[in-house]
């Protein structure tokens, strides 16, 4: 029962997150403040993973090629494939539920906790929809476009790796990575990178929101939003699989 009800209650909140904002200077405002937020600010950390990931991939493909038969195209093949449809969509998500999801849960946890959100409700103001919707709607424009950069630092480390060892040659990389491209593959990616945006956004907001007590429930808000959203994460990467790839 407990599951249904904090389903209910999530339901009924994104009721309140969708409505329009009641001042549209005051939430470009804010919506400009979580793009650096929760975008910009999570650059360096999504450029770093995407790097070695694209290189780990690149070095274990490489080391298993044991056959004269398989031609070392295959690395660049499989980097390109492995990192699109897999590691940059999904790991990388995973791991802003992490960093992003856990600072909006602590954000609007302490919000609550300390009472500004029951002053934001005193003078008439929908503290759902200014506390959670800038954040969804940034969180669904830049994640996006970190995931694209995450694609494409992956693949550079693929090719640096590579290069730095002299297993195969940049010729042989990059006519892996054009071996039968398919466009639809970016779409699967980036479709997949915007709904795990509105559930870590979302979820994480829900949990803030929700949150009772003092700083001990903050973070325990905190940690059950970067659960949760991880566990529908990879529920949803099955699901989405399913649906956009059979």
């Amino acid at each position: 029962m407990n599951l249904f009800y904090a389903i209910g209650k999530y339901v009924m909140l994104m009721r309140r997150v969708f409505t329009r904002p009641q001042k549209r200077k005051i939430f470009r405002q804010q919506l400009f403040t979580e793009f650096q937020s929760l975008g910009i600010d999570s650059l360096g950390i999504v450029v770093f993973i995407s790097i070695f990931m694209g290189a780990v991939v690149a070095i274990q493909t490489a080391y298993n090629i044991d056959s004269p038969l398989i031609p070392l195209s295959m690395v660049g093949f499989t980097v390109r494939q492995s990192v699109i449809l897999e590691f940059s969509p999904t790991v990388i998500s995973l791991i802003l539920a992490g960093k992003v999801g856990s600072r909006i849960a602590s954000e609007i946890g302490t919000m609550r906790v300390t009472e500004q959100i029951d002053a934001f409700e005193i003078m008439g103001v929908n503290s759902a929809n200014y506390l959670i919707f800038p954040k969804m709607v940034a969180a669904l424009l830049i994640n996006p476009i970190l995931i694209i950069i995450s694609m494409w630092m992956g693949i550079l480390g693929g090719w640096l790796a590579m290069v730095l060892t002299g297993l195969v040659t940049t010729h042989d990389y990059v006519s892996g990575l054009r071996v039968d491209f398919e466009g639809y593959t970016i779409f699967y990616a980036l479709a997949k990178t915007v709904v795990f945006a509105y559930i870590i956004s979302t979820v994480s907001g829900f949990f803030g929101y929700e949150t009772e007590g003092g700083a001990l429930e903050v973070g325990q808000a905190s940690t059950k939003a970067v659960v949760y959203s991880s566990i529908l994460i990879i529920l949803f990467n099955l699901v989405l699989t399913q649906i956009l790839l059979t």
